[in-house]
């Protein structure tokens, strides 16, 4: 069984796809690190648990051995002042990186593991960027964190006075931003692709005053819709917003079908989950604890839906709808996407890690329309209407 997984593996994209259709094969196992069986889910809450792990992973040294990479800030400055955000946050993004990252792996059938590239920026700052590529389960998979400092260009700053921050425009202003960003495109069309990232953001305004807030949110596109999934994936975000505030989940919600929506298409990219930007109230401990919470629940939200799908048989008419669905996710990204219009007018952008977001293949036909009834036209009429799943 071992020696055919890993011939299948090495094999070429076509014939890997005969071969999955043809065998049929169903790997079980457990999600290693969530306590989910295979085909159980359950609500799990965060907030204590992000709270009493805070501090504590703070040691008198740092183990880097449970990242994927050292820090981008020496440890020794981390561990002198554990209670300044900007190193809370960075030991937050460090956990949620390395912690995705092995529970995808865990997935792979064939031990595929993620290339890790630590990097440096010469404006200041840094990141680590792991990409897993042509796994037997993930066809593109990446899992980024970044933590750079530098000088914001006119036009970024252009972009948030335009959401409301009171900056000057005219001159460039110190700024500082972490945050982990991950994308994966699964292999079986049957596993939707999920998208999360999370950051904290200062900025240094022209009196000397500084201006901070945190950002984020989760959301998933499936190629074929299940409702069970679909009301998993939402309820396990819901209960990470409600242990802070239940406005939270209905009010973040909205905006992410408001945000990721392709409006040349008049449809979403997905079926949403959370999103949302600008968070400075009630106060930065409590915005800090909110964003920990979400940043937990991407795990339980995503990885049991991996694990039920990944092994289900498809065909090569399933193959070109996830390719031009795939297709609809470059246009949204390329077009409308915020934090890449932001990546690419930073200077000394690291542009390999900026798009890792697109897939690998993608598709486009002309003026294509599934048939009435169908599987796909399930998925379009609810991405062309979105709706309520909690």
């Amino acid at each position: 069984m071992n020696a055919l997984r890993h011939t299948i593996s090495l094999a070429s994209l076509s014939t890997f796809q005969l071969l999955r259709r043809s065998k049929g094969q169903h790997i079980r196992g457990f999600l290693l690190g969530t306590g989910l069986g295979l085909t159980t889910f359950s609500v799990v809450t965060y907030a204590d648990a992000a709270a009493a792990e805070d501090h504590a992973k703070v040691k008198q040294t740092l183990n880097a051995s449970r990242f994927m990479a050292e820090p981008i800030t020496d440890p020794k400055e981390l561990l002198a002042d554990k209670d300044n955000m900007r190193h809370r946050m960075e030991l937050l993004i460090l956990e949620i990186q390395a912690e995705f990252c092995r529970a995808l792996e865990a997935e792979e059938n064939c031990g595929q593991r993620f290339a890790v590239d630590r990097w440096k920026r010469a404006e200041g700052g840094g990141g680590i960027t792991c990409v897993l590529q042509d796994g037997d389960v993930f066809e593109k998979a990446g899992v980024n964190i970044s933590v750079v400092t530098g000088w914001l260009p006119p036009a970024a700053v252009e972009q948030m006075r335009a959401r409301g921050k009171k900056l000057n425009s005219d001159k460039k202003l110190p700024f500082y931003a972490s945050g982990v960003s991950a994308v994966i495109h699964p292999r079986n069309p049957h596993v939707p692709t999920i998208h999360f990232n999370y950051r904290y953001f200062e900025v240094e305004t022209a009196k000397g005053e500084k201006q901070w807030w945190f950002g984020g949110g989760t959301d998933l596109t499936p190629y074929y819709l299940s409702e069970k999934d679909a009301c998993h994936f939402h309820q396990t975000l819901k209960s990470a917003c409600d242990e802070h505030d239940s406005t939270y989940y209905p009010r973040f919600k909205k905006w992410c079908d408001d945000y990721f929506r392709i409006k040349h298409r008049n449809e979403s990219r997905g079926i949403g989950g959370i999103f949302f930007d600008d968070i400075d109230t009630p106060n930065q401990d409590s915005a800090f604890k909110f964003v920990s919470s979400c940043a937990k629940a991407v795990i339980p939200s995503y990885m049991p839906l991996v694990r039920n799908n990944k092994n289900r048989e498809y065909g090569a008419n399933e193959r070109q709808w996830q390719l031009l669905r795939r297709g609809r996710y470059v246009e949204f990204n390329l077009i409308y996407d915020r934090g890449t219009k932001f990546g690419l007018y930073t200077p000394g952008a690291r542009y390999e890690s900026i798009l890792m977001s697109l897939p690998l293949h993608a598709r486009w036909e002309y003026m294509h329309e599934p048939s009435p009834k169908s599987e796909e036209s399930k998925l379009l009429k609810v991405l062309r209407n979105p709706k309520e799943w909690v």
